[in-house]
């Protein structure tokens, strides 16, 4: 009856023996593996602290950032309070209050007079030349000799208008400031005659603020002379490029054309190409 109640056989008792002695073992490998996975505990640690380290090393630097820029932004008093300020004022006068004043002298010997100047000017071709025959153009009466290898521009004496050189034409915008030549008035239509034998060397109509103008070359005493009459009458005038002229040849008539406030005849003489002074000029060598 005992064999009978389900005791294990011989063989259960020894295979039960083995699974109790193989059952430690299971529960020692078990608690090894729990110890490997609870072992990357450490370095989480380690990363949490190194995060925080990081954050509080950014937070110091944006700080120091912050303290450097008041710093240099900010004068040093502004920390100051006003009886600070007053004791560091007080504190630089009766510094400098012991420290004597520079001062400076200088003896009435020791001045140095100018050094003298040079004569030399500078004076254009034009106002040498304007010089040389201004003497003659005080007075405005003049003659001229039917005659003469050089003459005026009229057979007989007429008005004179404006002269050469500086001048101020009242309401006149256009009036040039210098006049570089001589205006005579003997009234519109009056033939106009060259002054001396030449080439007519330019012709133009309407040409600006000389209006109908002629300009005539010539060679007096070996020197290139060169007349202009300017203003001209509208159609009066006779002359063309490369023309033969001969002393007292009609030009044309007086006009009032370009840029002219009444019938009047612009002459010019010019020598070497600088304007002179035709008056003058006229009185010293008409003959």
């Amino acid at each position: 009856m005992t064999d009978d109640i389900g005791l294990p056989s011989a063989r259960s008792r020894r295979e039960l023996a083995e699974r109790r002695a193989s059952t430690p073992r299971l529960r020692t490998r078990r608690a090894r593996t729990v110890a490997v996975a609870i072992r990357p505990a450490a370095p989480l640690r380690r990363n949490r602290f190194r995060r925080v380290l990081r954050k509080l090393m950014t937070v110091g630097a944006m700080a120091g950032a912050g303290a450097l820029l008041i710093s240099t932004s900010l004068p040093a008093s502004a920390f100051l309070n006003s009886s600070g300020v007053s004791s560091a004022s007080a504190t630089t006068t009766s510094a400098s209050a012991g420290v004597p004043v520079q001062n400076l002298r200088v003896d009435a010997n020791a001045a140095v007079a100018a050094p003298p100047r040079d004569a030399y000017t500078v004076v254009s071709l034009v106002q040498q030349i304007a010089t040389k025959y201004a003497s003659a153009a005080r007075s405005t009466a003049y003659t001229n000799d039917p005659n003469g290898t050089i003459q005026w521009p009229f057979p007989v004496p007429v008005p004179i208008a404006s002269g050469f050189g500086p001048r101020q034409v009242e309401g006149c915008g256009f009036c040039s400031t210098f006049h570089e030549g001589v205006d005579f008035t003997p009234g519109s239509g009056v033939p106009i005659q060259a002054i001396a034998n030449g080439v007519v060397s330019k012709v133009e109509f309407d040409g600006g603020g000389l209006g109908n103008n002629v300009t005539i070359d010539h060679n007096i005493n070996g020197q290139k002379v060169q007349s202009i009459y300017g203003h001209m009458l509208a159609g009066s005038v006779r002359m063309v490029v490369g023309q033969m002229v001969k002393v007292s040849d009609q030009v044309g008539q007086v006009g009032s054309s370009g840029a002219s406030t009444g019938a009047h005849l612009h002459l010019e003489i010019h020598l070497n190409n600088t304007p002179v002074d035709p008056f003058a000029w006229l009185k010293a060598n008409a003959n």
